[in-house]
């Protein structure tokens, strides 16, 4: 992107001159302009100042997707600090590890997890400020709105946080380990929402539905961040429900609405009493084509993981589109598949997908061991496995550590979990390997069954034989009612294995 000094905020400062009267921000009955949304986050910025947060500073960010998010956010990386967003749903335990491991000193939140506020308060060490939205219980916190009214108009250096330096701290899911902290700076960030922003060609007429949490990555660059520089419309969705969701894309025509692969599986198998008009608006391949059928809308498939701020490739809206690819790496960025001693594969080979460009972490926090391990020779190494084609296209095959071996031959888990996706019968699957004396490891398929279907482990193998090799079927099929998901709604596949 263009060479600049300014941070995240002065970005979206210019925004609010274009667009000051626009609408920012939607959640139910209330509404930011850019205007109205600037002036709070500035305000917020000296009340944060006056508390004594500084420069490189972390504060965590324990908020649902609401407005009182962005203000904050906006905030505390205005003041060269660091946002530290936690998902509301994490036990005290999980929230608790992450602020005592970003050592944050402040925290906001909102009055309605008071329950969670005041374990994390004895949990916590080095608290010191809690503010938090709505009439909180808890003695010692302060009000977040009376914080922001009592510093309207006092001016902030809103030039404290400079283009490299560190802007938020995001930990990712955990799905393979203890979630490690992924230092991103403002360079990060913009670098991969100003290439997303040119890939997609959203402007101020857009409207963007925000129902990933914004505490992670994708929600943050794609559903806040990317808008706010174009001086497009966010809408807010605190939790995900199908019927809402289409009420709301429906209600106020949304234009861009981005979500994982089991969000849109739902939308696609979800009863209503209507259709809905969605024209304004890694997946299973059945996945794709039944939501394209339903809705007549079109899925723009897209991959990245955290410490890539996330967006590495999307397949072009405007370009050739291959179902089943994750389309061609964004502007600014480079992909190349290598084997374990880091050479190049050829076209089509399978390999572990490792990324370089401005949208890089910085690393992993207080982590040089973790860091090194993945950042090498400025390449980040994602542990996802991949193909390129002949035409540059990024395929993903499966997580590296997921990767099923038996008898000295790989399987991976998600070509498995398409072929059982294909079922009708089936809402969701998740594809483990089960320790096997003899030959390794052997094939174990975990399924939801779809409501009010009965389905048997044997109709499931049967379906597989069809489609698969023998020693990729799976040997040992289990039904249950959910699947253990991340707040993000990945599937924690170390849980099941656990299980196992």
């Amino acid at each position: 992107m263009k060479e600049q000094s300014n941070g995240l905020f002065e970005v979206v400062l210019s925004s609010a001159a274009k667009f000051g009267q626009q609408p920012a921000v939607i959640a139910g009955e209330e509404k930011l302009t850019y205007q109205q949304l600037m002036a709070s986050a500035g305000s917020l910025a000296a009340g944060l100042a006056e508390l004594g947060v500084k420069r490189g500073d972390r504060v965590g960010l324990l908020l649902p997707n609401c407005p009182q998010f962005i203000v904050s956010y906006l905030a505390t990386t205005a003041l060269g600090a660091m946002a530290v967003p936690v998902h509301c749903q994490l036990s005290p335990v999980e929230a608790a590890y992450i602020l005592n491991h970003a050592q944050a000193q402040t925290l906001i939140s909102v009055a309605e997890l008071d329950s969670l506020l005041s374990e994390l308060h004895s949990r916590v060490a080095g608290l010191r400020n809690l503010l938090t939205s709505g009439q909180s219980a808890i003695e010692h916190a302060t009000n977040l709105e009376q914080v922001i009214s009592a510093h309207t108009n006092r001016p902030v250096r809103s030039d404290a946080a400079q283009f490299d330096d560190p802007a938020v701290l995001i930990y990712t899911s955990g799905t393979t380990g203890q979630p490690k902290g992924a230092v991103l700076s403002h360079r990060n960030l913009l670098a991969n929402a100003c290439s997303c922003r040119e890939l997609i060609d959203v402007t101020s007429d857009d409207t963007f539905l925000a129902v990933l949490p914004l505490v992670h990555s994708f929600g943050a660059t794609v559903c806040m961040i990317l808008p706010l520089i174009a001086g497009a419309k966010i809408v807010l969705q605190p939790a995900f429900a199908p019927l809402s969701v289409l009420e709301a894309l429906e209600k106020h025509q949304v234009t861009v609405f981005a979500g994982v692969p089991a969000m849109f599986a739902m939308l696609a198998k979800s009863r209503t009493s209507r259709e809905y008009d969605l024209h304004s608006a890694p997946l299973p391949l059945e996945v794709l084509s039944s939501f394209q059928e339903r809705y007549g809308t079109v899925l723009v498939e897209g991959y990245g993981p955290t410490e890539a701020s996330p967006v590495v490739s999307v397949n072009p809206p405007a370009g050739l589109q291959k179902p089943g690819s994750v389309g061609l790496p964004i502007r600014g960025v480079k992909v190349r598949i290598v084997d374990d001693a880091g050479q190049d594969l050829p076209t089509g080979e399978v390999g572990e997908i490792i990324v370089a460009g401005e949208n890089v972490m910085r690393g992993y926090w207080q982590d040089a061991t973790a860091t090194a391990e993945v950042i090498r020779d400025g390449w980040l190494y994602t542990g996802d496995l991949g193909k390129l084609d002949a035409d540059g296209y990024l395929y993903i095959v499966d997580r590296k550590k997921d990767m099923i071996i038996i008898g000295g031959t790989n399987v991976y888990p998600r070509q498995v979990e398409d072929v059982i996706a294909r079922m009708p019968q089936v809402a969701e699957v998740a594809v483990v390997g089960k320790p096997d004396p003899v030959r390794g490891e052997r094939v174990r398929a975990v399924i939801v069954p779809a409501e009010g279907i009965k389905l048997s482990a044997e109709q499931v193998i049967s379906h597989c034989r069809q489609h698969l090799a023998p020693f990729k079927v799976p040997r040992t099929v289990e039904f249950c009612e959910s699947l253990p998901k991340s707040a993000l709604g990945k599937v924690l596949k170390r849980e099941l294995r656990g299980l196992g």
